[in-house]
Formats: structure tokens, C-alpha cells, sequence
């Protein structure tokens, strides 16, 4: 009851007071178009919080997934990266679980798109405490994507490179992105790819495929 409370609060803060270059909605049924990318505000669909009201117990209203706009004057400027988020049973006083689907060149993601950060791991090693929330976690995810640390990675060559062959680095962070994020069609044609139905079932591929990746390299972690 806690956990749906809270959230309440959260979707309603998400949606007065969103933090910029993020848009979300919720992972099994996306009813429409992600809005205000390029303006960048963040939207919850009135939906989402409608179901979330009337049927607080559904389980599938725990996983959502995220788009956030790469920043200006970083490698990911021009990309949209999804994510995806988990909301744990002993939400807030466990961290939710985020992960990029998209893949993202960058020292502290790993290639199952699991993020090094402080604020998603329990003391003491990390920083998570339940006044935070997860529109703080969103901008702190933007701020790592600026300003990566290379002290604490999860991938150890490209915090290598980050640190002594910057230039290196910029260079194949900016070819992921235009690979992997940048919107390559910008007509107004919807095809059947770009249905909302098919992209969530794309999603859902990169999801299994990244938890299968995971798996694989579970013992190749460094970030503590």
C-alpha cells in the first residue's frame, strides 16, 4: 500500500514538475506517440495514472519504460535512449531497478545496460534513501551521461580510454549514438514498424536479450 501511494505522489510530481529531456509511458500498452521530446518535458500518460488509481494492486503497472534526450555539448547530443524501470516490492526503501535498453558507449553502462550509480544501490555502498525518487534518479542518470565517472566503472576499457585517450572516446561515443539512438526516419508516415504496438514488442526483444547478456557477465563487474 505504501509502495502505491507513493508512486501516486510520484506520477503526480512527474507530470507538474518533470525533469527536461525525459518522456515515459507505461511498458505493456503505450497508448500513443511519446510527446514533447524535442521540446523536452516529460509525460506521463493521464492512462497510466488513471489505471494506477482504480487498480493500484496490478503488478504490471510496476514496470515502466523511459525515453531521455541526449544532452547538448555531450557524445549523446541528438539521441533518444530507452530505459526501462522496475519498481520493487519494498519500494521506497529499495532503489527501483534501471536499465538502458538502448546501447550507450559510455564507462559506467555496461553492454546488458546496467548502470553504475550511487543512488541505485542500498547503503553502504550506495547512496539510494527513500526521500528520493524517481524523477531524481532520472536526473541523475542525465548527469552521469554528461559527466561520467571513471573512478568507479563498469566498463573498465572505456573508462580507460575516458580518462587517457579522451578524444578516442568521444568519437566512438558519438558513433554509438548515431548508430543506436538517433531517429533515422523523421516523415510523417507511421509504418507498420513504427507502430506503438511493434515498438513495444521490439522492446520487449532488447529486454530479454539484454537479461540474457546480463547473465553472461555477471562475473565481469567492477563498479562497487
Amino acid at each position: 500500500m505504501q509502495r502505491t501511494s507513493r508512486l501516486k505522489r510520484e506520477l503526480q510530481l512527474l507530470s507538474a514538475e518533470p525533469p527536461p529531456g525525459a518522456s515515459c509511458w507505461q511498458t505493456e500498452g503505450r497508448l500513443d506517440q511519446l510527446q514533447a521530446r524535442q521540446s523536452g518535458l516529460v509525460t506521463f500518460h493521464t492512462d497510466y495514472i488513471a489505471q494506477l488509481l482504480l487498480n493500484p494492486d496490478s503488478t504490471a503497472l510496476l514496470l515502466f519504460d523511459i525515453e531521455i534526450v541526449g544532452g547538448a555539448d555531450t557524445p549523446y547530443e541528438g539521441g533518444v535512449f530507452t530505459l526501462d524501470i522496475n519498481i520493487p516490492e519494498r519500494y521506497p526503501f529499495e532503489p527501483p531497478k534501471m536499465r538502458f535498453l538502448t546501447p550507450i558507449y559510455h564507462p559506467n553502462i555496461d553492454n546488458a545496460g546496467r548502470i553504475c550509480l550511487d543512488a541505485l544501490k542500498l547503503p553502504p555502498k550506495g547512496a539510494w534513501r527513500p526521500a528520493l525518487n524517481i524523477s531524481t534518479l532520472l536526473t541523475s542518470i542525465q548527469l552521469l551521461m554528461a559527466e561520467p565517472n571513471p573512478d568507479d566503472p563498469l566498463m573498465a576499457d572505456i573508462s580507460s580510454e575516458f580518462k587517457y585517450n579522451k578524444p578516442l572516446y568521444l568519437e566512438k561515443a558519438k558513433k554509438w549514438t548515431a548508430e543506436h539512438a538517433i531517429q533515422k526516419n523523421k516523415g510523417c508516415v507511421v509504418t507498420e514498424e513504427k507502430t506503438p504496438e511493434n515498438k513495444n514488442k521490439k522492446t520487449a526483444h532488447k529486454r530479454e536479450a539484454l537479461s540474457a547478456q546480463e547473465n553472461l557477465e555477471h562475473t565481469k563487474k567492477v563498479c562497487m
